[in-house]
């Protein structure tokens, strides 16, 4: 079986595994921390005093960093969800971040489709995203879209999938779909910080981390799959 490399796209799975991974530790050993924690504690009711005087601009401000951290793969947003989840609860604070993320998946999806191939090759490597492109087109089965989004650091697919047209409603809902499972993870993540449950900050920070790596790796076999079948029936 002929294997498909993908260096590049591995190495930037497995950094973002490895800041997860970081992040989920070092508020793990924050709630662990009695001192810590309760001087953190006092930052978060100090922000949130803040974003009660002006919800919109708070919330606007949140959703903002959310789409950065969509768009830019050196932006964390970890970091500051436990300020949301203080401030305005779960389920609030998962539809912001999801809305956010979505606005970034958005936003590289139009760079792609409108700023070109010049923009696109700035921002990615170029080998990188010559490989991809060439297994990614318009008429990829969504499943395979859905897929990358998955595996994928969040702003790798929407520059892609903006470049070679694929079809912005199937776009729209592969990213939301995709989007979900590590909306509620990292909200949850947050939540267990603040409650101050180590436990479950590591347990959820593992569990993202798995999800991404094997998202990944079953992606790649997809595309032997359909690189197969491309050879069999002489596409190039």
């Amino acid at each position: 079986m002929r294997t498909v490399h993908l260096p590049a796209e591995r190495r930037l799975v497995w950094r973002r595994a490895a800041i997860l991974a970081f992040a989920s530790a070092v508020l793990a050993a924050l709630a662990a921390s009695d001192v810590l924690h309760s001087a953190l504690i006092d930052v978060l009711e100090a922000s949130e005093e803040l974003i009660v005087g002006s919800p919109i601009i708070g919330a606007s401000l949140f959703i903002l960093f959310a789409a950065l951290s969509a768009m830019l793969a050196f932006v964390s947003i970890a970091f500051i969800v436990p300020v949301a989840v203080y401030s305005w609860g779960e389920p609030l604070s998962m539809l912001l971040l999801w809305v956010g993320w979505i606005l970034g998946g958005c936003l590289s999806y139009g760079i792609g489709r409108f700023l070109g191939r010049a923009v696109v090759r700035w921002l990615m490597a170029d080998a990188a995203l010559h490989r991809l492109e060439n297994r990614v087109q318009q008429r990829t089965p969504f499943g395979l879209v859905l897929l990358f989004q998955l595996a994928l650091p969040s702003e790798i697919p929407g520059y892609l999938l903006g470049l070679v047209n694929y079809s912005f409603p199937r776009f729209l809902l592969a990213l939301g779909l995709a989007e979900l499972p590590y909306t509620v993870a990292t909200v949850y993540l947050g939540a267990s910080f603040v409650e101050r449950r180590s436990g479950m900050v590591l347990g959820i920070g593992i569990a993202v981390v798995v999800l991404s790596i094997a998202a990944f790796y079953v992606l790649r076999k997809k595309l032997v799959r359909v690189g197969a079948r491309a050879k069999t029936s002489g596409v190039p």
